[in-house]
């Protein structure tokens, strides 16, 4: 838990309010988590912006968590303090929004590339109706989603 906060603690709080222009992974980019080809599943690909303009892509919310919660594993000389910013696919819209401002819903019918995953959506009322919908089990901030809960969602834990 103290690793995502880290690295929200390190993200600038002046991040830009809309969406940069962020790249889209190519034929060949493979999440650094589970090696997938994230380009197969544009409707979950979260991405990981660096200061230096290079991005990592991941097939989804819950590699990303983990990516963040273990930098020195995934990432080799990478630091929480040269990322610019966290992007994930927001479910309904399919469009990027700030990982650090969505609402994830764990436990649904919705299953992502790798099984259960945390469901992306831009606002509280939009993930109570998703939760509502498709018999999901708990809704999330990022601060309350940590590295464990994405080992345990793999596992078909909700909590």
């Amino acid at each position: 838990m103290a690793a995502l906060g880290a690295v929200a603690m390190m993200l600038s709080s002046t991040l830009l309010a809309e969406v940069p222009d962020l790249p889209k992974p190519g034929n060949r980019d493979l999440c650094p988590v589970c090696g997938m080809l994230v380009s197969k599943y544009p409707n979950w690909i979260a991405i990981v912006m660096y200061r230096d303009g290079h991005a990592h892509f991941f097939d989804g919310a819950k590699d990303l968590f983990k990516y963040l919660g273990d930098l020195p594993k995934y990432a080799p000389g990478h630091k929480a303090a040269d990322m610019a910013g966290l992007w994930v696919t927001e479910f309904y819209g399919l469009t990027r929004i700030d990982a650090r401002k969505a609402y994830y819903v764990t436990g649904s019918d919705v299953l992502g590339p790798m099984g259960h995953e945390f469901v992306p959506l831009e606002s509280l009322s939009d993930a109570e109706d998703f939760l509502k919908e498709h018999k999901g089990k708990r809704i999330l901030t990022f601060e309350q989603v940590t590295p464990d809960r994405a080992i345990k969602l793999d596992k078909g834990v909700f909590n």
